[in-house]
């Protein structure tokens, strides 16, 4: 198990950098949308490339940081039953979750579009607008996404059977301040309800 834990944190210091640096591609996209725009409001000109430049760091920016969400817990969850469950049982449900969905979809989906980025880094595929990018970096940022998520999907199974079987921390706490700031949240409206029922109890 412990080597198993040493390729965990190898995967979660990956998809860290990676996502950390993802972040700057944010403020990237900002600068070159609002460049963009004020050029067409002043000089009543447009670029198909700054045009295109955006989506293709929207598509880096979505594909590449899934892992590092996946690492951070912060992909949306429907909690309405796990919520219920024991810290052991969410992790069980999480672990068939990994196996029977999110890792055969990102797989196939990673084993399907491979063949298309070739494909399009063979024919130099270019944009079909005028000025236009060329088409297959952006096409590659899918397996790229695709294959550290299925990393952060191993590093998660990882540490969840650590969890279960006494190995390791519950890996389902969110970290950081905005993790503890929400569980203060949550404990202050769960004592409020409590209050609340009390008095209405009297």
């Amino acid at each position: 198990m412990s080597l198993l834990l040493r390729i965990s944190r190898l995967i979660d210091w990956i998809n860290e950098r990676v996502g950390r640096s993802v972040m700057w591609l944010v403020l990237i996209a900002v600068v070159i949308s609002a460049g963009n725009a004020l050029v067409r409001k002043l000089f009543n000109t447009s670029s198909n490339a700054l045009l295109e430049i955006q989506w293709y760091l929207f598509a880096a920016i979505f594909m590449l940081a899934a892992g590092y969400t996946f690492l951070r817990n912060e992909h949306v969850r429907i909690d309405i039953l796990t919520s219920r469950l024991s810290p052991r049982a969410q992790n069980i449900v999480d672990i068939i979750g990994i196996l029977l969905f999110l890792a055969p979809m990102a797989a196939l989906i990673l084993w399907l579009s491979w063949p298309i980025v070739m494909l399009s880094i063979q024919s130099g595929e270019m944009s079909q607008n005028p000025g236009g990018l060329i088409r297959w970096p952006v096409k590659l940022m899918l397996p790229l996404g695709l294959a550290l998520l299925v990393l952060q999907a191993v590093s998660e199974l990882i540490k969840r059977i650590a969890f279960i079987t006494g190995h390791g921390p519950n890996p389902l706490l969110k970290r950081g301040a905005a993790a503890s700031s929400t569980d203060e949240l949550v404990a202050a409206i769960k004592a409020q309800s409590k209050d609340a029922a009390g008095g209405m109890a009297k």
